[in-house]
């Protein structure tokens, strides 16, 4: 497959993930910004807010832009912002113009969604999402997400083309589950008594939870209270979590073999050696010796990971032998 071609169909899944992802993020921002209050009513919201932003690190960003950091600075630069590459609003259009530039590689009815979300996403407006509210446009979101995965597995055939879409997928609902983990398990702590910390606690991974559409999930497989260990594990560790990074790891490790044709290729061995590290980590050794720096790792491998793919599978053999001279000359 060529290199514009397979780039293409791999972003095109990849901004229909993030968008989706992004949604879930303002999700979970919206039901923090409304649990017990642990501290005044104001701050508890900015707190929010910015911990999204710190997610993306994007707070810089909208403090510059907008001179604070509120409910309504972030929904304007995440969802319907057009100077933000990676707003809803973006992705929709990014998604499209990769589909148009690849039509002959994808179905109709593929492009025919894709086309669809644009055109309705290129109509909304900050008065219209404040009129029909925020949380309408969010499960519009990840409505036309569900629609184009949908019509995806429907419609396309198991070849080359469809490899480069899971792979754009999961690459980035894998960054989403380490970033969506991040913002509800980083949020400052208070003194508090007890009760009141345990309760605070329950709602705050219980939002996760939800706005993951994972409550349920989480139920059948643990019978105890809602606790941040568990959805820590539920998250990173359960290979039955369609979202975890688990599970993204493993799906991303079997496409690249598929793609590698049995060749041995660095960017099969990094993506085998996040999928082991998932696999086989245990819940209680990663919070013993601390979440963040786990999830700063996986974090960094992930990132490998998506630098080798671009370069192995969507750098033109010009680009590849400049670069590969470049630093040469370098040495």
């Amino acid at each position: 497959m060529l290199c514009r071609t397979a780039s293409d169909l791999y972003w095109a899944s990849r901004h229909m993930e993030r968008a989706e992802n992004t949604a879930r993020l303002i999700d979970v921002a919206l039901r923090i910004a409304m649990l017990p209050e642990r501290y005044d009513r104001g701050k508890a919201e900015a707190v929010s807010w910015r911990r999204a932003l710190d997610a993306l690190d994007l707070s810089d960003v909208v403090l510059e832009k907008y001179g604070r950091i509120d409910a309504e600075t972030v929904l304007r630069h995440l969802l319907l912002a057009t100077d933000n590459p990676a707003s809803v609003f973006n992705c929709f259009r990014g998604a499209r113009e990769a589909a148009r530039a690849q039509r002959v590689a994808i179905t109709a009815e593929m492009y025919e969604d894709l086309n669809t979300s644009w055109l309705e996403i290129r109509g909304r407006s900050w008065g219209r999402l404040q009129s029909d509210g925020v949380n309408n446009l969010l499960e519009w979101v990840k409505s036309r997400s569900a629609s184009f995965r949908g019509v995806t597995i429907g419609t396309l055939g198991r070849g080359e083309g469809y490899q480069f879409l899971q792979l754009g997928a999961f690459i980035e609902r894998a960054d989403w589950a380490i970033r969506l983990l991040d913002i509800a398990g980083s949020e400052p702590h208070v003194q508090t008594g007890r009760d009141a910390e345990d309760t605070v606690d329950y709602f705050r991974w219980s939002a996760l939870l939800q706005a993951l559409s994972a409550f349920e999930t989480y139920r059948r497989l643990y019978r105890s209270s809602v606790s941040a260990a568990r959805v820590a594990e539920l998250m990173l560790l359960e290979q039955s979590n369609p979202r975890s990074l688990l599970t993204c790891a493993s799906t991303l490790h079997e496409v690249l073999k598929t793609l590698a044709g049995g060749e041995t290729m660095e960017v099969v061995r990094l993506a085998g050696s996040l999928s082991a590290q998932s696999r086989y980590a245990r819940i209680d050794d990663i919070l013993d010796t601390g979440l963040q720096p786990w999830l700063q790792d996986a974090m960094a491998r992930l990132s490998t990971l998506g630098d080798e793919i671009q370069r192995q599978f969507m750098v033109s053999t010009e680009v590849a032998q400049a670069q590969s001279q470049s630093q040469s000359q370098a040495k």
